[in-house]
């Protein structure tokens, strides 16, 4: 698969990005340490009810999945996508190492199915999906990520890619895996009971859930497991026991048996300290939601405060104090681009985007221009992403009335 380089979402967000991955790569450059951390919270207050290095650098694994899935709830929440919008399966999806569904390249899966794909069966190949049909490339869809762990208050996390399969310099910690459980329910409760699938069908195929204590503590509502070897062990756990509500997180466990009797003993001793709060609202999942917005132009936002997290985030490295503060739009969904031309440079392709920009811009409005190079050739493809195919076709012809040579492309 071609990789997309060079979306633009603004010189200013582009140029601290750079900045920014520069900056957290020396503040996390020690390797993430497998000792195990635990954390339980008592979600009504947010106060700490028990803990154990919860802010010692861990690799996520697949809790990795918590936050792609963030992600994508933004867009179903904002109308830019819905639960039957079909996400087009690359070969580099394809390509993932399990766990996996056996996704085939030109394929597509629906919204729905991807989120209960990931809650069940971890399937990276449908992670790597989500991440190249919401931002275009996995590698920008991880910039994203972190951008949005820093907007929620994870001050020690950085995203790498979309799966959790293994990268040294994708870490975390149990202070900011609990942050993201908490804030995934309290921004998205009517997307969040899909935590709570047991069960998922895909062709023949039937999985079970590997979320284990969901089927042993009465009250789980989810959320999460993870496994590399470098992590050991991972599971977050949210539990409702009448008026109290308990979020824990278990690090480095030394099998999954182990890991999951380890949380079981935590929800039970921490469901002691905790305070009655209001009763468990049962939201529905929203399968209905507005209509579909037209997408907004992709522009760099204006510079906002960054959330305060749930739980109180410990201080800052001293790097990442040094990191301005973002705000991003999210490019528009769709496995279509629209190419106008192929240069010898960068720099001309992207002249070349700017003058169709001007020229059409009704035309093209919402859909963000990018550079893309051939591989092992300095060929410069000027292209729009963001179309559906039958969008794209049409809004090759407009520009084609306007004397504007194009191309419809698949996004691969």
């Amino acid at each position: 698969m071609r990789k997309i380089s060079n979306i633009r979402f603004g010189r200013s967000f582009t140029g601290v990005l750079l900045t920014f991955t520069l900056l957290i790569g020396s503040a996390f450059s020690v390797q993430a340490r497998q000792k195990s951390a635990h954390m339980s919270i008592d979600a009504h207050t947010g106060r700490v009810l028990y803990s154990r290095n919860i802010d010692k650098p861990h690799y996520p694994a697949s809790l990795t999945k918590v936050m792609t899935l963030y992600m994508l709830f933004e867009f179903l929440k904002s109308g830019r996508m819905t639960l039957d919008t079909k996400l087009i399966v690359t070969e580099n999806a394809a390509a993932q190492a399990p766990s996996k569904l056996g996704l085939k390249v030109g394929s597509s899966i629906r919204v729905e199915d991807a989120i209960k794909a990931l809650i069940t069966k971890s399937a990276n190949d449908v992670a790597v999906t989500v991440a190249e049909n919401l931002a275009g490339s996995e590698w920008k869809f991880a910039q994203l990520m972190t951008w949005k762990a820093r907007k929620l208050g994870m001050s020690r996390t950085v995203f790498k890619n979309a799966s959790g399969l293994p990268n040294k310099q994708q870490i975390t910690t149990a202070r900011d895996m609990i942050t993201l459980s908490m804030r995934i329910q309290k921004d998205f409760p009517h997307y969040y009971p899909f935590f709570k699938t047991r069960y998922y069908s895909h062709g023949k195929k039937r999985y079970k859930n590997y979320n284990r204590v969901m089927f042993r503590m009465k009250g789980i509502d989810g959320i999460k497991t993870g496994y590399t070897r470098a992590s050991g062990f991972n599971l977050t756990s949210s539990l409702w026991r009448g008026r109290k509500h308990v979020v824990a997180v278990v690090l480095g466990g030394a099998s999954s048996r182990k890991r999951d009797n380890k949380m079981i003993r935590l929800l039970q001793r921490s469901l002691r300290k905790a305070s009655n709060g209001p009763r468990k609202r049962n939201y529905r999942i929203a399968r209905a939601p507005k209509r579909i917005a037209k997408p907004k132009p992709v522009v760099a936002a204006k510079k906002t405060e960054i959330s305060e997290p749930i739980v109180v985030a410990a201080a800052q490295p001293k790097a990442a104090q040094q990191i301005k503060k973002l705000g991003a739009a999210l490019p528009a969904p769709g496995p279509y681009h629209i190419q106008i031309g192929a240069f010898s440079s960068e720099n001309d392709a992207l002249a070349r985007l700017k003058r169709i920009g001007n020229v059409a811009g009704p035309i093209l409005k919402g859909h963000n221009s990018f550079t893309m190079q051939v591989p092992n050739n300095n060929i410069f493809r000027a292209r729009f992403a963001g179309f559906t195919e039958y969008q794209a076709r049409r809004t090759c012809s407009a520009l084609k009335k306007k004397s504007i040579d194009c191309l419809a492309v698949p996004a691969n």
